[in-house]
C-alpha cells in the first residue's frame, strides 16, 4: 500500500518555498512500475523556451548520452568558467515509467588547460526554483548565490557539470523533490559530461545540492551502486537538508508553516498526487486554480506574488480543508536508513528558519545510525540561503581529502542536538 505524507515530512518540505552494504530503498511508490508515457502540455508546466529544449529525433536508448550543446550567454558570477554550454542530455524516468527522456542543464570548465589526468568534476543539484520550464538555471542563468557557489568551484580548479533536472527544461513535468528521479538527473548529467569531455575530466566524481538539491544529492548518491555503477562517485556534500527518515526514533518539534499551500502546489503538479487521484484543477478553488496557473506559467516569485495579490491562503485554496489534501500526496522526502557508498557532509546554518536545525539534526543522526562517515558542520548565523557558501570552504576541504584518498573523521559521536534558530549574522553572503 502506498504511505501517505507523513507530518514530519510535509512540515519540513512546506518550508522550503517559505524562500526560494545495505540494499537501496526505493523512493516511496507512486504507481505500478509499468510503461507509461510521459504527461506533456501546459498543465505540466511545459513552454516553448527555444528549439534547443526540444529534441525532435529518435532518443538514444541508454540514459547518460549527449543529445547536443550551445554556449551559455556570460554571468557575471561566473567569472571562472573558461567554458560555458547548455547541454541536453537522455536520462530514465522514474516517476511515470516513460522511458528515456531529454534533460537539459550546463557544464562548466576552469580557464587553462586540464592538469595531468584532467579536472576532477563537481555535480551541483539546485534549489527550489519552480516547476515550470522557465525556472530552468539553464535558461535563466544561475541565481547569483548558485552562480556564486559554482564559481568557486571552478576557481579552485573543478568543472561543474548542473542538472535542471528531469522537467525544467525539458519535455513533462518536473519530478518535485522526488529524490530518486532526481537523483538520475544528477547521474545522468555526470555520465553525459564524461563520456563527451573524457580528454578534460578526472575520472573522479563529487556531487553537492542545495535544499530541495540536498535530497538530489542524496538521492543520486544513494542509488548510483546500482543506478549508475559506472560513476566513479567519490563523495557528497548537502546542505540545508530536507530528507526525512520516518523510521528514526528522534522525531524534531513540529513548527508551523505559513502558506503551506505554495509547497502543495508544486508537489502536485510534480507528481506527488498518486495515479488515480483527482487533478489539481479538481481538487482547487477558484483562488487555488489561480496559483497552479501562475506555479505553471511563472517561478517561485511568481508564485508569491499571486499570493500576495489573489489573497490566496491554505484555507481558500482547495474544495477540501488542506490536511486532507496533503493526505493525498506521496511523502517524496522520505528516506529509508541505509549505508551510504561514500563519505558524506552535512552542512547546516544555525539560523535556518526554514529547515529549521532540529530537523537537519534529525537527518544527520538517521544517517550516523546507519553507520554512515557522517561530517556534520555547522554555520552561527548562517540561515537557509547563507549557509550553503558560508559551507564552502568545508566542503572545498572535503572534496580535496576525498581525491588524495583520505577517510574523514565522522563527527557522528559527537553530535549536539541545536536550539531554535538563531539570528541572522549580517557579515554572511545571501543570507536573507
Amino acid at each position: 500500500m502506498m504511505r501517505r505524507a507523513s507530518l514530519s515530512s510535509t512540515m519540513a518540505l512546506a518550508g522550503l518555498l517559505a524562500c526560494s552494504g545495505a540494499v537501496m530503498a526505493q523512493s516511496p511508490s507512486l504507481s505500478a512500475p509499468q510503461q507509461g508515457s510521459l504527461p506533456t502540455g501546459p498543465l505540466v508546466g511545459d513552454q516553448d523556451l527555444s528549439p534547443f529544449y526540444r529534441w525532435t529525433q529518435p532518443l538514444p536508448a541508454e540514459p547518460g548520452k549527449m543529445l547536443r550543446q550551445e554556449p551559455m550567454p556570460a554571468q557575471a558570477e561566473i567569472a571562472a568558467a573558461g567554458m560555458a554550454n547548455r547541454i541536453l542530455y537522455t536520462s530514465t524516468d522514474l516517476r511515470w515509467h516513460a522511458g528515456i527522456v531529454p534533460v537539459s542543464g550546463t557544464i562548466y570548465l576552469p580557464k587553462g588547460e586540464p592538469p595531468s589526468g584532467g579536472w576532477p568534476l563537481v555535480a551541483w543539484a539546485h534549489g527550489t526554483l519552480g516547476v515550470a520550464d522557465s525556472c530552468a538555471p539553464s535558461w535563466t542563468g544561475h541565481k547569483p548565490r548558485d552562480a556564486t557557489y559554482i564559481n568557486h568551484w571552478l576557481e579552485n580548479g573543478f568543472a561543474v557539470v548542473a542538472t535542471d533536472y528531469q522537467g525544467l527544461g525539458g519535455p513533462g513535468p518536473h519530478p518535485y523533490l522526488i529524490w530518486e528521479a532526481e537523483g538520475r538527473s544528477v547521474l545522468d548529467g555526470v555520465r553525459a559530461a564524461l563520456a563527451t569531455y573524457s580528454d578534460k575530466l578526472a575520472h573522479k566524481v563529487f556531487v553537492t545540492g542545495q535544499s530541495q538539491g540536498s535530497g538530489a544529492a542524496l538521492g543520486a548518491t544513494r542509488i548510483a551502486p546500482t543506478y549508475a555503477p559506472d560513476v566513479p562517485l567519490q563523495a557528497t556534500v548537502a546542505t540545508g537538508v530536507v530528507s526525512t527518515f520516518p523510521d528514526f526514533p528522534y522525531k524534531p518539534p513540529q513548527r508551523a508553516v505559513p502558506s503551506m499551500v505554495r509547497y502543495v502546489v508544486l508537489t502536485m503538479i510534480g507528481g506527488s498526487l498518486p495515479d488515480g487521484a483527482p487533478s489539481p484543477d479538481a481538487l482547487a478553488t477558484d483562488k487555488g486554480k489561480a496559483l497552479l496557473k501562475a506555479a505553471r506559467e511563472g517561478c517561485s516569485a511568481e508564485v508569491n506574488t499571486a499570493i500576495r495579490h489573489d489573497g490566496i491562503t491554505d484555507a481558500n485554496a482547495f474544495v477540501e480543508p488542506l490536511n486532507k489534501i496533503v493526505a493525498r500526496l506521496t511523502p517524496v522526502t522520505d528516506m529509508s536508513i541505509v549505508r551510504l557508498p561514500v563519505p558524506v557532509m552535512l552542512g547546516t546554518g544555525l539560523a535556518d528558519r526554514t529547515l529549521v536545525p532540529r530537523r537537519q539534526y534529525a537527518a544527520v543522526a538517521a544517517l550516523c545510525s546507519a553507520g554512515n562517515d557522517i561530517v556534520w558542520k555547522t554555520y552561527v548565523g548562517a540561515t537557509h540561503n547563507g549557509g550553503l557558501n558560508a559551507s564552502f570552504p568545508d566542503a572545498l576541504a572535503f572534496f580535496r581529502a576525498a581525491l588524495a584518498g583520505n577517510k574523514p573523521t565522522s563527527t557522528c559521536n559527537a553530535l549536539v542536538e541545536p536550539a531554535e534558530p538563531t539570528i541572522p549574522a549580517t557579515n554572511i553572503p545571501f543570507n536573507d
